[in-house]
């Protein structure tokens, strides 16, 4: 059975104050706060969403808010650069942008593209590229515009413990194609238009450790619940240990990790993030899991205040 992602469904990350948080990815990168939800293994912890204004699969950036948490360390095992992409000639308008926030960066080249790199406010290794291809992203905040809004995942760098056997499983189990090879890197592409360009470093280096400032896993599309249920066998086909179907709620969930250390996902575009709540006040309110219900009064009481604001 031959199977292809069409790319990246989400990106999840460990975080440490929730408003520092809040404040860099709308404040400053402009992003949609899509849902305001709990961990589901932990429900004294955010589950915080951001993306784009239809919150579409490969736009979605999640986080862990552990307030006070130790510093991870990034490394070899894990997604080392998560890669946001924005319209064609928009790059200068974010290095503007990051300089008015105090926010430093570098530039850098690969594949003949350009990137401007740079860390949110709790370490997480971030960069912007320019592409023509994906939709304009049609939310407006905190001074950014559709002109030059983020669209979504330009894809991520992979730091792998074994990149060969990393590239092998993005090729043969997740249906990526090999694209070129340049300096460090080995470059696959998805078939969708946005999250689709993953760039897996081949040299390695120290174990990442898990902590704030450190991504938790990688999601990849399924198209349905019948697409997921054939992504769970293929998996299985090709050797992995995967898990049963976890239900996310927003979507449904496998899980595996990789030779190369990487926790991979593999998770449903449907049904979505407006089912709970309408399109127009997607993550305004704290949406809790059902089975969570009964607590709400006690896990608001324990949950730090966060405001979506502008700022200039």
């Amino acid at each position: 059975m031959t199977k292809q992602t069409a790319g990246i469904h989400h990106i999840t990350a460990i975080v440490g104050q929730p408003q520092e948080n809040v404040d860099f990815y709308a404040g400053v990168l402009g992003l949609r706060l899509v849902k305001q939800t709990v961990n589901f293994d932990d429900p004294t912890t955010y589950h915080l969403y951001f993306g784009d204004e239809a919150a579409r699969p490969g736009t979605i950036m999640t986080f862990f808010p552990w307030p006070n948490a130790y510093r991870g360390e990034i490394g070899d095992g894990q997604v080392g650069v998560t890669t946001f992409v924005v319209p064609a000639n928009a790059l200068s308008f974010w290095k503007d942008r990051l300089t008015s926030f105090d926010v430093q960066y570098t530039e850098a080249t690969r594949f003949g593209e350009q990137y401007v790199q740079f860390c949110d406010r709790h370490g997480l290794q971030l960069e912007l590229v320019a592409r023509e291809g994906g939709e304009l992203n049609t939310w407006s905040f905190s001074g950014v515009t559709p002109d030059v809004a983020i669209k979504g995942f330009g894809g991520a760098v992979l730091y792998s413990l074994d990149p060969e056997e990393t590239n092998d499983v993005l090729v043969n189990v997740m249906g990526l194609r090999y694209v070129g090879e340049e300096d460090d890197y080995m470059r696959f592409a998805s078939t969708g238009d946005i999250g689709n360009v993953i760039d897996v470093r081949m040299t390695t280096e120290a174990r990442g450790t898990m902590g704030v400032g450190t991504v938790h896993h990688i999601a990849w599309r399924a198209s349905d619940d019948a697409d997921h249920a054939e992504w769970r066998t293929h998996v299985q086909q090709h050797g992995k240990a995967v898990t049963p179907v976890k239900d996310r709620n927003y979507f449904n969930a496998i899980y595996f990790r990789e030779a190369g250390g990487i926790l991979f996902e593999i998770a449903t575009d449907t049904p979505g993030f407006a089912h709970d709540e309408s399109f127009e006040t997607m993550g305004t309110s704290l949406m809790l899991p059902a089975q969570y219900e009964e607590k709400r009064a006690e896990l608001e009481q324990t949950l730090l205040p966060i405001t979506v604001r502008p700022l200039r």
